[in-house]
């Protein structure tokens, strides 16, 4: 909150709606978001100094959030481009064989996206694949986006991926808790996708010949790392970030004072993993890819804080909580809730968990909540609708699978299911029990 700055929840509507059409009418969502909360402010009420202070301390209030996000771009960009992702995916492809083409699919992007890959770059590594088995099966590209993307919304939410990091530095927790926190939800969306998946496997055309012979024609000279060296560095990353969580689950002192921040974590798995997979000498390029791809991510939270602060520093949680207490619904519904909306309005999944905690976060707390609850049930309402045509993964992961705007919007609403699936379980687990 900034020291004697009160602006109207109508105002903080009006700059987040302003924010929202803007996207919409494709302007870079970072100045979007930034635009939408200078208008709230300045119609709220607030001075020109004031709504400088406003817009400097909600992108300070990310400061946490974009530097773990960074530490995560060096996993990343190693994933990436040293072709282990790749290779993770193929390898497990392969192993199911076609019987079960369209869990593999699904797990595969699951896997790729659970070891720090972007959910669109995951689609992107897949995706040849998934042309080559559906065209050879007759599976639908319909069938086959669904298993891709559903997966990949699974993995999403066990992942050290900037959306997990946001939940978690959000309500001042961290990623391996919401990770481990997510794990059954996601279980349960990949069921959801393979089941859906499965259904839709002969509703609409299948690759063509064509489409699949041209999808991974620029990969079928890389060399790759071995399956054994390309799991290093995920699996180094996870075990290291889980130590605290096991120890605490468990009892034992020793593990629950490991404390080490996936700031350290990350670089440090994707180091050793880049050296052992001999790829050493790539280590400047590599993390200079990485950060590349990161490079959006920071603009976008820059832009999602700015807004975060106009929210924060004005009523409009207060209000929601008042309309949920005057309504009868349980507060342990304001976080997925949150997650569901923000999400839905910037077309990010980072986004929306980042604009869901720092507005409405201490209002979820207050409900009784519990911080490890809150961020895991906001991050999966996240996933429910944040694949909309107004934000990139839209596109990228239509053009992905050589579909039209038409046909990539066909697959959005069981996608939703998915997430909603997602949504469900982790809101019963962290209610009930």
């Amino acid at each position: 909150m900034v020291e004697g700055v009160s602006i109207a929840w109508w105002a903080a509507l009006v700059g987040l709606a302003v924010a929202i059409v803007l996207i919409l009418k494709k302007l870079n969502a970072t100045y979007a978001l930034l635009l939408g909360a200078v208008v709230g402010c300045l119609i709220g009420g607030a001075s020109l100094a004031q709504t400088v202070n406003v817009v400097v301390a909600g992108g300070q209030s990310v400061v946490g959030t974009i530097v773990r996000v960074l530490a995560a771009g060096v996993l990343a960009g190693v994933m990436m481009e040293s072709g282990a992702a790749d290779r993770i995916a193929k390898t497990i492809v392969a192993k199911f064989g076609e019987s079960l083409a369209i869990f593999s699919l699904a797990f595969a992007t699951m896997i790729i996206c659970a070891v720090g890959v972007f959910i669109p770059v995951a689609v992107l590594i897949v995706a040849p694949i998934a042309l080559e088995v559906g065209n050879r099966l007759g599976i639908s590209k319909l069938a086959l986006l669904v298993a891709l993307s559903g997966g990949g919304k699974a993995g999403n939410i066990i992942s050290p991926n900037p959306n997990t990091i946001a939940a978690a530095s959000g309500f001042g927790i961290q990623p391996s808790a919401v990770m481990v926190g997510s794990f059954i939800p996601a279980v349960c969306g990949l069921a959801m996708a393979v089941l859906l998946a499965t259904l839709l496997r002969n509703h609409g055309a299948a690759p063509t010949l064509a489409e699949a012979g041209n999808s991974d024609s620029a990969e079928s000279t890389r060399e790759l790392p071995t399956i054994g060296r390309a799991l290093v560095a995920p699996v180094i990353a996870i075990v290291l970030l889980l130590v605290n969580p096991i120890g605490s689950v468990l009892g034992i002192g020793l593990l629950t004072r490991f404390q080490v921040d996936a700031m350290y974590i990350l670089p440090f798995a994707a180091v050793v993993g880049l050296f052992v997979m001999g790829q050493g000498r790539h280590l400047l390029d590599y993390t200079k890819a990485g950060l590349a791809r990161m490079t959006d991510v920071v603009l976008i939270l820059i832009g999602a804080g700015a807004i975060g602060g106009l929210i924060t520093n004005s009523d409009l949680s207060t209000q929601i909580v008042n309309l949920i207490k005057a309504w009868g619904v349980s507060g342990s519904l304001l976080a997925p809730l949150a997650g569901i909306l923000m999400a839905a309005a910037t077309a990010s999944t980072s986004t929306g968990v980042i604009l869901g905690s720092s507005s409405f976060g201490s209002s979820i707390l207050d409900f009784g909540v519990t911080p490890v609850a809150a961020a895991v049930t906001m991050q999966a309402g996240a996933t429910v609708i944040d694949h909309l045509p107004h934000g990139n993964y839209f596109h990228v992961s239509g053009q992905a699978m050589k579909m039209t705007v038409g046909e990539r919007m066909k697959s959005v609403p069981f996608e939703s299911i998915v997430g909603l699936t997602m949504t469900i379980v982790a809101t019963l687990i962290y209610t009930l029990f």
